[in-house]
């Protein structure tokens, strides 16, 4: 039973940590020289996970914090398949391309504001490259239901993509006129239905509460009208305001923003709905099926979080191609130029297009174990982590159990277990802090993160 009056009380700002360290931490110390050696000499034996970012979108969505470009030129989109295949040409002579691939994943952006043609170029691209694509290998994509056609449908399950991430947000009239998004319900549905009936065997759906005009009354006929169309996995994302990073969330009249204490009505209604009617908690922030390959592996406890969120696809390379994308090997994070003019510069130059980065230290390894493990399991082996590492754990993490103790009525702790409870899932951005060496730079920060509730 989740103890809402006790959750609401943690809300501070803090790290999604689909990393760690978080991209704060990436810089220009770790030099364009050091990755292409990581790259050179990675472990081959590991398995590849890839992620391409395809940057474009018609217009703005106001809530949006990703990386996009907005344009309605069809050369610009020409012009980018052209960069992608050069950067794949490039990273090939640095990185063993013949290792198994486990995960594509598309990102965006709006990956189907390609068209069907050009998503069919750009597969054919990769898989001319990377070769040895797992029998059971997770091929996704996001979509926004707005810009999907059968045509592109045909192309994607062609390919084998067998997973379909729909963004939706709020199907509140009000919400969407206020966010920039206008997308009714037929207009998903539409898609929904598409996708079953070109066997599409999982279908997510994004949603996100704390946006202007946001009601509890209006989220429970959201939650309602998604459940129509059966999602396998639902993602509830917490709205992040951080308009000092992104302008477009300037547009909003802040006083229209549900208070947190309207925002914890509508997570405690979510949380109580969703599992009425047989979805399950997924870390942070998801929820899916009982059959769900997500719920199985957080109940075996071999549920991993990355860049892309939560997957059973652990122990691999994330490799990122195209603008902005971010890449993960076992000793650092790499990130692509932001800037689509430096990005294709580079391309120019005959170079890779990476930005910045950071390289693992041994404290950062232990580290990332035991926060990667609370973030996607709620768990974490005390005992595993004293092998692996070859530490007392106790003793290692003695000032950050001193620190836990404020959470400890979410928190058990054994001799070979730490296990966080129903209500501390929910806080677990904030117990997973307690191991971050590098938040005490951020302790007077309001403007660093967003707030965990």
């Amino acid at each position: 039973m989740i103890d809402f009056d006790a959750y609401v009380k943690y809300s501070r700002p803090g790290p999604r940590y689909t990393s760690y360290p978080t991209a704060l931490e990436f810089s220009g110390d770790f030099s364009y020289e050091s990755y292409i050696n990581e790259l050179k000499n990675r472990d081959k034996t590991r398995p590849l996970s890839l992620y391409f970012h395809l940057p474009f979108c018609r217009s703005a969505c106001y809530f949006c914090g990703c990386n996009v470009i907005y344009t309605s030129k069809e050369d610009k989109k020409e012009r980018y398949i052209g960069y992608l295949e050069r950067e794949l040409e490039i990273l090939s002579s640095h990185l063993d391309t013949t290792s198994p691939v486990l995960q594509l994943h598309f990102g965006g952006g709006t990956p189907t504001f390609f068209s069907a043609a050009q998503l069919d170029k750009i597969i054919k691209l990769i898989k001319a490259k990377f070769t040895n694509f797992s029998e059971d290998a997770e091929i996704s994509c996001e979509i926004d239901p707005r810009f999907l056609n059968e045509d592109q449908i045909k192309v994607l399950t062609s390919h084998g993509f067998n997973r379909i991430s729909y963004g939706v947000q709020d199907f509140d009239e009000k919400v969407q006129a206020e966010i920039h998004r206008i997308q009714p319900y037929e207009i998903t549905q539409n898609a929904v239905n598409l996708a079953r009936r070109y066997g599409i065997k999982s279908i997510n759906m994004d949603l996100i509460y704390g946006l202007p005009y946001q009601s509890l009354e209006s989220f429970k006929n959201t939650l309602k009208m998604a459940l129509t169309l059966s999602p396998d996995r639902l993602a509830i994302f917490n709205y992040a305001h951080v308009p000092w990073i992104k302008k477009s969330m300037r547009k909003f009249d802040e006083t229209t923003l549900p208070s947190p204490k309207t925002k914890l009505e509508i997570l405690k209604f979510t949380a109580g709905f969703l599992t009425q009617n047989g979805y399950k908690m997924i870390g942070m922030d998801h929820f899916a099926k009982p059959d769900d390959e997500l719920f199985k592996a957080l109940n075996d406890g071999t549920l991993h979080r990355n860049f892309q969120g939560y997957t059973t696809k652990g122990g691999a390379d994330l490799i990122g191609v195209g603008v902005t994308s971010i890449g993960e090997l076992k000793r650092h994070y790499a990130q692509n130029f932001k800037d689509l003019d430096e990005y294709e510069n580079a391309i120019d130059a005959g170079r890779l297009p990476y930005s910045r980065g950071v390289y693992l230290s041994d404290e950062d390894l232990l580290r990332k174990a035991v926060i990667m493990s609370l973030m996607a399991n709620f768990t974490l082996d005390i005992k595993a982590i004293e092998r692996e590492f070859g530490v007392s754990f106790k003793e290692h993490f003695k000032a950050e159990l001193d620190e836990l103790k404020n959470l400890s009525e979410f928190v058990q702790i054994t001799d070979d277990r730490l296990i966080v409870n129903e209500t501390g899932a929910m806080l677990i951005r904030n117990i997973a802090m307690c191991f971050d060496e590098y938040m005490v730079k951020f302790k007077d920060s309001k403007n660093s993160f967003s707030k965990t509730i």
